[in-house]
């Protein structure tokens, strides 16, 4: 029977028949991210997919909400501080692409500011006949006159780089621009950047990014930027920065060895200064000379220990004359973390996890050293800076939660005072609806923390359609938030929706993270398979109705445990995953990411990861639930032959599974807000298929 499907396939979706014996990758024609053939193959697939789940009555009409919610006018514009000024970029149904534009303080706080539009990327994208998508602005201290601008193609990471200047609102004929690449400028002053090529193989490290540091000056071929600071081909990247403590440049290249080690090196005089701190920390800035470094292991100096998370402090000078002399600002506990650190003209800002929901630290140091004291802040939701002043002690953060739409207030830090400027209004009806945390038992007795938002009406009858996040990696924590996607898409319509809080993350600092490097990946796993198994214990759900959710790595996360555990789950969307293992550090910026998972190539490390990796473990002989894998053909992170590769294998073997690819997007998957809302349609008319049949309204 399976064969019989296969070759039917094959013929309908135009690509060949294979066979798995001596050739070990039978599919690595689908890593040619462009070719005919491959993409003649994603559309076929995306033609099978598309038309079977648009054809679910709820999908037209979540289609319908997503664009009203993704376009609306009354979302919050979140600021950027420069220079004492409001900038913003803003989509809306109008401006697909997005419009960057500015305000002043005084007039941001009124409900509806005269914007003042600097640049239309949709009028820019027709008037020079290119799928441009915003890549950011970097703009020029103090003055903020002349800004480096990033536009993507379709959405890539690769961007070209273009001087604009503020004041005639054009960009600049000779000034720095850089053709598409992975490259990157950096302002030094006036007449100069930091510049970081990548367009042969000798400039870049072997993860595709920059090993070189130049200066480039105005007016000079970009062929002649004297080079600074060279680093190694196996590392990950190195670039360079002016960092700027009030009125006092300092010039910093940062060299990653791997992905979370680091080398830090002051550029004075033209010689470079190794900054001695341990390889894992990370340098959070500088205020008024002060140096701050965050732990990410336990560090002896001298007859003083400082533990894992820590942030301290130290005098520049001290540090750079291999005289340090550090003082403890904040250690977290066993159930805190730090996560972030900002500054503004004459503090420190630290925002922390507390068992996973968030508070503000403030900093300040006087005549007789550092104070500290907890800012007044919402609590039990999720707190984080938006962006501070670097002219005085304002600031803006942001505060949410699963039930709570997010609300934006202005602060200063100096008189810790604050006042809600903006509010995000309800995109669903919250009547009836509560938030828990519970925990979960893993393999090896470690307690996983989850929060489960339960709909209207719930009854632990283990017949509630569930929809389980998690992403476990890289040291990013998961917090609570406010989708109002999820929310109208899910929660309205009976579903219950689970955030995992499993290793791999950052919710208890560096040792939630490195618990479940490398050789211990399989605990990040287990924490998720322990989460579903505590849920289906607890009557919450049942496999029948349980649908697990992540991208990027949480793909990878989805992948692997749906391939150990399918028997808990009947739904799996797996996005922009990493999936095939053995491959994955020879795809795009995956060698960047060794430090994370292990080396392949080396027989040790294969031997814990081929253990895990989906397009390894995949099996005929296994009943996997119908899952659904998206990717995006421009995806220069991710690699989508990942997503390509994982597919037709299943389909080989004779699994029913969907898949989509968006032609273009980058790594988030999607280019604009109509094509987010498009997919996200797609995602949440296969979950109402798979976990909740027979819904329709």
């Amino acid at each position: 029977m399976k064969i019989s499907i296969l070759l039917i396939l094959c013929a309908a979706l135009s690509w060949p028949s294979v066979t798995m014996g001596a050739d070990k990758d039978a599919f690595l024609w689908l890593e040619e991210v462009e070719s005919e053939q491959a993409l003649d193959w994603a559309r076929a697939q995306n033609e099978r997919s598309v038309a079977y789940l648009e054809a679910h009555p709820l999908f037209e009409p979540i289609h319908e909400r997503n664009l009203e919610i993704l376009t609306a006018d009354d979302r919050i514009a979140y600021p950027s501080l420069r220079g004492g000024r409001i900038y913003n970029f803003w989509r809306d149904a109008e401006h697909v692409r997005g419009i960057w534009r500015v305000t002043s303080r005084e007039d941001y706080r009124n409900d509806q500011p005269d914007w003042d539009t600097i640049i239309d990327v949709d009028a820019l994208a027709d008037a020079e006949d290119e799928n441009w998508v915003w890549g950011g602005a970097s703009c020029r201290y103090p003055d903020y006159d002349r800004c480096i601008i990033g536009l993507s193609i379709g959405g890539a990471d690769a961007a070209v780089r273009r001087e604009f200047d503020l004041a005639s609102r054009s960009f600049v004929d000779d000034g720095f621009v850089l053709p598409e690449s992975k490259s990157y400028l950096s302002w030094r002053d006036r007449d100069s950047v930091f510049f970081g090529p990548a367009f042969e193989d000798e400039q870049m490290t072997s993860s595709g990014y920059p090993r070189q540091v130049h200066i480039w000056e105005r007016g000079t071929p970009r062929q002649d930027a004297r080079l600074v600071f060279e680093a190694e081909r196996d590392d990950v990247l190195v670039n360079a920065s002016r960092y700027w403590d009030g009125d006092t440049p300092w010039d910093i290249i940062v060299r990653l060895p791997s992905f979370f080690t680091r080398e830090y090196h002051v550029l004075r005089d033209g010689e470079t200064i190794r900054v001695d701190v341990p390889d894992d920390a990370n340098l959070a800035g500088i205020l008024d000379g002060q140096l701050l470094v965050e732990l990410k292991s336990d560090w002896t100096l001298g007859e003083a220990t400082f533990a894992q998370g820590a942030l301290l402090a130290a005098d520049m000078e001290s540090v750079l004359a291999g005289e340090p002399d550090f003082e403890l600002l904040f250690q977290p506990n066993e159930r805190q973390a730090v996560n972030g650190v900002s500054t503004t003209d004459n503090t420190v800002i630290v925002s922390i996890l507390d068992n996973v929901t968030g508070q503000l630290l403030r900093f300040t140091r006087g005549p007789d050293g550092w104070t500290r004291q907890t800012l007044d802040v919402p609590d039990l939701g999720t707190i984080s800076v938006v962006s501070t002043d670097d002219r005085s002690d304002a600031f803006y953060f942001n505060y949410t939660g699963f039930l709570t739409p997010s609300r934006l207030y202005e602060a200063d830090a100096a008189a810790d005072s604050r006042r809600q400027i903006r509010s995000e209004p309800a995109r669903f009806d919250t009547e009836g609806m509560a938030v828990e945390q519970f925990f979960a038992t893993s393999a090896d007795g470690e307690r996983i923390p989850y929060f489960v938002v339960k709909p209207a009406g719930f009854e632990a009858d283990g017949a509630n359609p569930t929809l389980l996040g998690a992403y476990g990696g890289f040291e990013v924590a998961r917090t609570p938030f406010y989708s109002g996607t999820i929310g109208s898409a899910w929660l309205e319509r009976g579903g219950v929706y689970v955030l995992a809080n499993i290793r791999g993350g950052g919710e208890f600092g560096p040792r939630w993270h490195q618990a479940a490097l490398k050789e211990n990946r399989q605990r990040a796993f287990d924490d998720l398979i322990a989460v579903a198994e505590d849920l289906i214990e607890r009557d919450i759900t049942s496999p029948q109705h349980l649908g697990i959710q992540g991208g990027s790595n949480g793909g990878l996360l989805t992948g692997a445990v749906m391939v150990q555990r399918p028997d808990l789950f009947n739904a799996v969307v797996s996005q922009v995953p990493l999936l095939d293992m053995k491959r994955y550090h020879k795809l795009l910026a995956g060698a960047s990411w060794m430090a994370e998972y292990g080396d392949p190539d080396d027989p040790e490390q294969w031997a814990y990861i081929r253990r895990y990796s989906p397009y390894q473990n995949v099996s005929a002989e296994a009943d996997y639930p119908k899952a659904f894998f998206t990717t995006s053909t421009r995806d220069d992170r991710v690699h989508p032959g990942h997503a390509r590769k994982m597919v037709a294998r299943m389909v080989e073997q004779g699994h029913d599974v969907l898949y989509y690819e968006n032609i273009e997007g980058g790594h988030g998957g999607a280019a604009n807000l109509k094509q987010s809302a498009y997919i996200s349609a797609l995602i949440y008319a296969y979950l109402h298929d798979r976990l909740n049949p027979g819904s329709s309204d």
